[in-house]
């Protein structure tokens, strides 16, 4: 984070410049929450709040626990944008962030992230539960913090070591609705946090001219892409294993069993293929895949758990 005189330094003189001009909008504050990656969390929180329970989900944990764990993922989305505006600047990916373009200032994003995380504690304390409030802080602390403010500019293994806070949205969604944290959902934890790494790194490999130029040292840039790929394989094969133990400890049922495999191998196909070809959009195409991959795992979990209870119905 910026040290304190930089933001009384400038705030005064951006934020008067940005009201004269007009530039600041609602689609700013907007991008400032990373809404794509925002629903992909609240997706897996979402998923793991139906997986604790045998049928529906209560409504109000539903709804509020939804609304309180997507406004910390904002939050920390916002802090993140405010911590890495200079790399932001400085990299093609992210140089049109509202930080860098100057479309909103320090002070603004700092107000901004107070008000989504404090909106966030409230509704988890007062409409959920304490345990959910106190994972769901630790998991902003740990990314928006630990992660990027520390962890991301300290070691090429930042991603593996700051995983875990990006891993826990099936955990804060379980406890939404259990008020309790067992197996299952640290299983759903595990398999994201395996997934985090070779979904990251094939971005890396995309991008590594971006971070060297920015000074952030990620597992391409400080070993190479050859080490990287074999890394990447080597998770995969991981991430495949764990993927198959929801059905190993009867969490699951054979057809996400048989999706989980299908999934895994098209993963493990991308990874091989990095090894082995040189086209230069194929990191990129992994990447991707990797979101698809993990979407298509949790909806597979999701409509594995129902099948029985569908059937059951149908049956009666």
């Amino acid at each position: 984070m910026g040290s304190a005189s930089i933001v009384i330094m400038n705030t005064h003189l951006q934020g008067t410049a940005l009201t004269q001009s007009g530039q600041t909008s609602w689609w700013d504050f907007y991008e400032l929450g990373k809404p794509r990656i925002v629903l992909l969390i609240v997706f897996t929180a979402i998923v793991g709040m139906f997986l604790a329970v045998p049928g529906m989900v209560p409504l109000r944990q539903f709804i509020f626990g939804t609304i309180g764990i997507g406004l910390a993922a904002s939050c920390a989305s916002a802090i993140n944008h405010l911590l890495d505006r200079r790399a932001d600047a400085a990299m093609f990916r992210t140089r049109h962030r509202p930080l860098p373009q100057g479309h909103v200032t320090e002070r603004q994003v700092i107000i901004y992230a107070l008000i989504l995380g404090t909106l966030s504690m409230l509704v988890l304390l007062v409409f959920v539960n304490w345990l959910t409030a106190a994972l769901t802080f630790a998991s902003l602390i740990g990314y928006a913090i630990i992660y990027t403010g520390f962890l991301k500019r300290a070691s090429p293994q930042n991603i593996v070591i700051g995983g875990l806070a990006g891993a826990a949205p099936p955990v804060l969604g379980w406890a939404a609705v259990t008020n309790h944290v067992d197996a299952g959902a640290l299983l759903l934890c595990l398999i994201i946090y395996v997934w985090t790494p070779p979904h990251f790194w094939a971005l890396a490999i995309h991008r590594r001219e971006d971070y060297a130029k920015a000074g952030i040292p990620m597992l391409p840039v400080t070993h190479g892409v050859s080490y990287t790929v074999v890394q990447i394989i080597l998770y995969t094969l991981l991430l495949v294993a764990v993927s198959v133990l929801p059905y190993l400890i009867g969490m699951s049922g054979l057809l996400y069993l048989v999706g989980a495999l299908f999934l895994g191998g098209g993963f493990l196909a991308y990874a091989f293929a990095l090894r082995f070809s040189s086209d230069p959009s194929l990191p990129m195409r992994t990447f991707r895949y990797s979101i698809i991959y993990l979407t298509a795992l949790f909806i597979l979990l999701l409509v594995d758990h129902y099948v029985p209870l569908v059937m059951h119905t149908v049956s009666g």
